[in-house]
C-alpha cells in the first residue's frame, strides 16, 4: 500500500482505509458478505487478481481474517475487531454521500450487478412470513439476457438467482434499471413509483401487500439530500 511517509495516526489510518476498493470491501463485509464471489459482486470493476491482492494486504494488516468454510474446500472472510471499528466510518461516508453527492444518475453509474447485490443484502425476506416467496424482477431497458432476475425468499434469507429457480413466481416486479436504483437509493418513494407506474407489480394480494416491507429503505436511504442543485429520480 502507498505510504504518506508520516507518523501521524491520521496518515497511517488513511494509508489503509483510503486505498482503492478498501472502503467498499469493508462495506460489504459489514453487510454480511463472507465469500470471495460475494465480494466480487460488490466491486465488479476490480479484477479477481486485484481483489485477491487487496484481501491479502488487509489480512496482513490485521483488518480482516480468513477462515475455512464449513466444507473446508474454500475460505471465508471476516472483519477483525480492528476492521469492525471501520464500520462506523463507512456508515458516516454513506450518510455524507446521501447528503452531498446525490443527483441524476450518470450513464456509467447504472450498474445492475451492484443493484442486485444491494437488494440481496438489504431486502427483508421475513416480510412474506413463513412461506417461500419468489420475486421476479424485470428491467424493461436491459438486453434480454440480463432482463430477468429472481429472488427466492425462504427461511429468513433472500437468495438472488441468475436463472429461473424452479419454483413458481409469486410476485412480478417490472421497472427500468434506473428507476429501480432510484427506489433502492431512496430517491423515488415506492408509493410514487407505483402510482406513476414506474414500478409495476403483478401477483396475489398477500405478496403485493408485503412489498413495502420487503423493499423498505435502510437508514442511509432515508437521509435527505442537502444539495441545492440536487436532481434525482
Amino acid at each position: 500500500m502507498r505510504s504518506y511517509g508520516q507518523f501521524c495516526p491520521v496518515a497511517k489510518a488513511a494509508e489503509l482505509f483510503c486505498e482503492r476498493w478498501t472502503a467498499l470491501i469493508i462495506r460489504d463485509l459489514t453487510f454480511g458478505a463472507t465469500r470471495f464471489s460475494q465480494l466480487r459482486r460488490g466491486v465488479p470493476l476490480a479484477s479477481p487478481t486485484l481483489l485477491s491482492r487487496r484481501l491479502k494486504q488487509l489480512e496482513a494488516e490485521g483488518i480482516i481474517e480468513r477462515r475455512r468454510s464449513e466444507t473446508g474446500r474454500s475460505w471465508t472472510y471476516h472483519l477483525t475487531p480492528a476492521g469492525e471499528e471501520f464500520a462506523p466510518i463507512v456508515e458516516a461516508l454513506g450518510v455524507w454521500g446521501q447528503k452531498w453527492t446525490r443527483r441524476e444518475l450518470a450513464k456509467h453509474e447504472a450498474d445492475v450487478t451492484l443493484l442486485l447485490w444491494g437488494l440481496e443484502t438489504h431486502v427483508k425476506p421475513e416480510a412474506f412470513g413463513a412461506r417461500r416467496c419468489v420475486v421476479q424482477l424485470t428491467f424493461t431497458d436491459m438486453q434480454l439476457a440480463r432482463r430477468n432476475w429472481w429472488f427466492v425468499n425462504e427461511e429468513g434469507r433472500a437468495e438472488m438467482c441468475f436463472e429461473e429457480p424452479g419454483f413458481d413466481v409469486d410476485l412480478y416486479l417490472t421497472s427500468t434499471l434506473r428507476d429501480m436504483i432510484y427506489i433502492y437509493r431512496g430517491d423515488l418513494p415506492l408509493a410514487r413509483a407505483l402510482a406513476e407506474k414506474r414500478l409495476e407489480t403483478h401477483g396475489p394480494a398477500w405478496a403485493r401487500r408485503a412489498l413495502p416491507r420487503w423493499i423498505a429503505p435502510d437508514a442511509i436511504a432515508l437521509v435527505k439530500s442537502q444539495r441545492a442543485d440536487a436532481r434525482a429520480a
